[in-house]
């Protein structure tokens, strides 16, 4: 074991975000933790490498190991270029081949025993720089920065003039060439292409060291994890297997946990019914068959309410009114900024209800045609025509349909008049903003929150067209399939950058691949091109990158069955008739017990009532001189009390 978490608990302002949070960490173990956005993931992992301190608990590493940590958007500020900065990690190889040149230098010149004393300084030195992998250094780390995305051509870019993404891959890089004994990673493919994200998988799985990693890529932890550590309701539970092996067994236990949940729920209402009803009765004895059972009533240790589904908040994308058949013709498009050529005389078409998804390699202008198709940015050639009646949905990353001055609960509300408050909040819900976050002005937002709003705005637009420019970045899970519902459902037609490919295998029907200036057409989803893309790529003379391995522990994302045999299976008539007979017998013992104690009940009725009648025959002053009447009133009181003690068990039983 290199890693244990025992009863970690955070708490924030009195806001508890863990608690009581306890898993273990296996030598090349490689594990996911999963959880909504604000379940406490990322504080966890700043508790697991000491940034924070818990509240309670206990973080314990095994003796001599070693630990890198990745956080989100993790950036390096150095002059260093991209190559010197990962080249810093093997500073110590450096060295030692520089001594090892030195010597080697010295020795040609020394003689006698000089010449014995640098012959053994260099033995130890060739010896040390073999057991540090001395020979291979330079190109293992060439190997990360291609595999990251990063041309030989850039390796001499300084780190300094890199955008935000690309720094955060420099980290990364330099993580990875460290090699300590566990990896903690926090959203490593947010500023990843498909190819390197590939890469990274195939890196990670053959990685000789424990791997954690927090992710809202499902494809990515099916291909990685082994185990599943989910944090839900400031709590954690463990599940070995990837992703889909987690899934299916927590629906399992959703199930179970909501089934026993109502139970006990109606059990503990059962219960105060008979307590209430034994009260009633006004009887010493059944007063005190009431006081014990609130007691016992008092002892039951209440579960806690399950986390639901959100079946309150799938999305429905309804077109206002229907676009032609010719949605999108594109012809000879071409783009260049300077002397970087992104694509050159692309050509294709899409049709009303197709969803296209394009994919390709960070930079190769995928952003840039969108914008292209929705006037932001002129092309340098060729041209494309919309269809009839095709009204576009569009969402970017700039967010430019938001006004800063605006709640989120007005951005929606003012745009969406009829909608009424419930359902405006139903739909910020499902796009992560709660209670009293929905007045949060537009402006306090941070980019991934204005992303969030401005998807759910696209949402409820009545587009038939709708563009989409990376939708899931910033989403958890549970929205991802919130939206990927939606579109699913959605009678319109959608064309979608993403490198989602979760997401991409549940929506897409068809894939543009942008790669070498040109546009790939695959007729399936992502599963589909990765079947094809060698051959597909073949035949078109280009080369393949990273090859991204089929196959997700036997699961796959895209809803596909084996084929099942052609014959069914012969019923059992015989066992069928017996369930039925079995199940018939059952409903007729209920509805001999249900009738028992509307019976019992009756009797109770009857005679508390003939008690009351004889209670007042005794208080009549005429009555109260006639002695035998007295005395026979008295036995008929007394039988009563004792048929009503008989009944008020019997009553007691059937209620159970």
């Amino acid at each position: 074991m290199i890693l244990s978490c025992q009863n970690i608990s955070k708490a924030f302002a009195e806001v508890q975000i863990l608690q009581n949070i306890s898993f273990h960490i296996e030598d090349n173990e490689k594990a996911a933790i999963v959880g909504v956005n604000g379940a406490g993931k990322t504080t966890l992992l700043r508790i697991i490498v000491g940034e924070l301190t818990p509240d309670e608990g206990l973080v314990t590493f095994a003796k001599d190991k070693t630990f890198g940590y990745l956080a989100q958007d993790d950036a390096v500020d150095t002059d260093n270029t991209i190559y010197g900065e990962l080249l810093s990690v093997k500073q110590e190889l450096v060295e030692l081949e520089q001594k090892m040149r030195e010597t080697e230098n010295s020795m040609h010149h020394a003689q006698g025993e000089v010449l014995d004393e640098l012959m053994k300084r260099y033995a130890n030195l060739t010896h040390a720089f073999e057991t540090g992998d001395g020979y291979v250094y330079r190109s293992e780390l060439t190997g990360v920065l291609k595999g990251l995305g990063f041309a030989e051509d850039e390796f001499e870019k300084p780190v300094a003039t890199l955008s935000g993404g690309q720094k955060t891959r420099v980290a990364l890089g330099k993580l990875l060439l460290q090699k300590p004994d566990m990896i903690i990673l926090d959203e490593p493919t947010n500023h990843l292409d498909l190819n390197s994200i590939a890469w990274l998988e195939t890196y990670l799985l053959n990685y000789k060291g424990a791997v954690v990693i927090v992710s809202h890529d499902r494809f990515f932890l099916d291909r990685i994890a082994t185990k599943v550590i989910e944090i839900d309701q400031n709590k954690s539970t463990s599940f070995l297997g990837n992703y889909s092996d987690y899934a299916v067994k927590k629906e399992q236990l959703r199930a179970a946990a909501w089934n026993a949940y109502m139970n006990q729920q109606r059990d503990i209402k059962h219960q105060e019914e008979v307590i209430e009803k034994l009260k009633s009765f006004n009887r010493e004895k059944s007063i005190k068959r009431a006081e014990s059972r609130e007691k016992m009533l008092n002892k039951i240790e209440v579960l806690d309410k399950p986390t639901q589904q959100r079946v309150d908040m799938k999305l429905t994308l309804t077109p206002y009114r229907t676009s032609g058949n010719d949605v999108l013709t594109v012809e000879g498009l071409s783009k260049s900024f300077g002397a970087q050529r992104l694509f050159q005389n692309v050509n294709f078409e899409i049709k009303r209800g197709e969803h296209v998804a394009i994919i390709g390699d960070n930079g190769t202008g995928k952003t840039t045609l969108l914008k292209i198709l929705n006037d932001i940015v002129p092309a340098d050639a060729g041209s494309f025509l919309l269809g009839t009646n095709v009204e576009i949905g569009y969402y970017d990353q700039e967010h430019h349909v938001l006004h800063s001055e605006k709640t989120l609960f007005d951005e929606i509300s003012d745009e969406y008049p009829y909608l009424t408050n419930t359902q405006i909040r139903n739909v910020l819900a499902a796009f992560l903003f709660t209670g009293e976050e929905v007045f949060k002005q537009i402006q306090d937002l941070s980019g991934g929150e204005r992303g969030r709003v401005s998807l759910a705005k696209l949402m409820l637009s009545e587009a038939n067209f709708l563009i989409l420019d990376e939708p899931t970045n910033h989403l958890d899970i549970l929205s991802k399939e919130i939206l990927e519902d939606a579109l699913n459902g959605y009678e319109g037609t959608v064309l979608y950058v993403s490198h989602d490919r979760y997401f991409i295998n549940r929506t897409a029907h068809r894939i543009l691949d942008l790669t070498d200036g040109q546009f790939v057409n695959y007729i399936g989803n992502y599963d589909y091109y990765l079947e094809k893309r060698d051959t597909q790529m073949g035949a078109l003379g280009i080369s393949t990158k990273a090859s991204d391995t089929k196959g997700v522990h036997g699961n796959t994302p895209s809803g596909a069955s084996a084929a099942g045999s052609d014959h069914a299976a012969p019923s059992n008539e015989s066992s069928n008739k017996q369930d039925w007979k079995a199940h018939k017998e059952k409903q007729a013992r209920l509805r001999k017990k249900e009738n028992d104690l509307k019976k019992c009940e009756e009797k109770i009725a009857d005679l508390e009532a003939r008690l009351a009648g004889i209670d007042e025959e005794m208080s009549d002053p005429e009555v109260a001189t006639q002695v035998l009447k007295l005395q026979d009133l008295s036995k008929e009181q007394e039988q009563i009390n004792m048929e009503l003690e008989k009944l008020y068990e019997e009553w007691e039983t059937l209620a159970q």
